[in-house]
């Protein structure tokens, strides 16, 4: 199944070798604003590398899957350019949930986009999962408009819903279903 190939890029499991790459990016203040995690150090990613992202293979709910973004003509370096991470929630309601983190320096070209689109792919075309969101703080206009891109429609603006990061931040929520995933009309 890895990598997971599109147009530009290659989606991987993540390797104790990839740590530099992602502490890159990880360990940034400004890329952590918006995600539900501190900047990272060494160890950290290392942790999670050994850890929770060493499962491979979504084989039920409760399981997450983070891949590695590579550029797929191999440039380095570095060779993660970011990651994606795709949450099974329900088995019986065949929810899921999408997230990505890009490193700044690859940001506007279209390949955070191209990520999710691979990792709806494997949510709709491999786990045959029913319907996928996103959720995104309303302060992260370009997420939003990521999620809008992918063809998820927005469902809700949830106001001052939770206490993140020293602010009182607003959700916003998208989601798209299986059958409107395989309309053919995307951008």
């Amino acid at each position: 199944m890895y990598p997971i190939r599109t147009e530009r890029l290659a989606l991987r499991p993540l390797t104790p070798d990839d740590a530099d790459d992602l502490v890159a990016y990880r360990s940034r203040a400004d890329v952590c604003r918006w995600v539900p995690f501190a900047p990272m150090n060494r160890t950290d990613v290392l942790t999670r590398i050994l850890g929770g992202w060493a499962n491979h293979q979504l084989t039920d709910e409760g399981q997450s899957l983070t891949l590695g973004i590579e550029l797929a003509d191999g440039t380095k370096p570095p060779a993660v350019i970011g990651d994606a991470v795709l949450f099974w929630h329900s088995r019986e309601h065949g929810g899921g949930e999408v997230g990505y983190v890009l490193n700044p320096a690859f940001g506007g070209h279209g390949y955070a986009t191209e990520a999710v689109r691979a990792m709806l792919e494997v949510a709709f075309g491999h786990l045959h999962l029913h319907r996928v969101t996103a959720r995104v703080d309303a302060r992260n206009e370009a997420s939003r408009q990521l999620a809008l891109r992918v063809g998820m429609r927005q469902e809700a603006h949830l106001l001052e819903n939770e206490w993140f990061k020293g602010d009182w931040s607003d959700e916003i929520d998208f989601a798209i279903l299986d059958h409107e995933w395989r309309r053919p009309a995307r951008d």
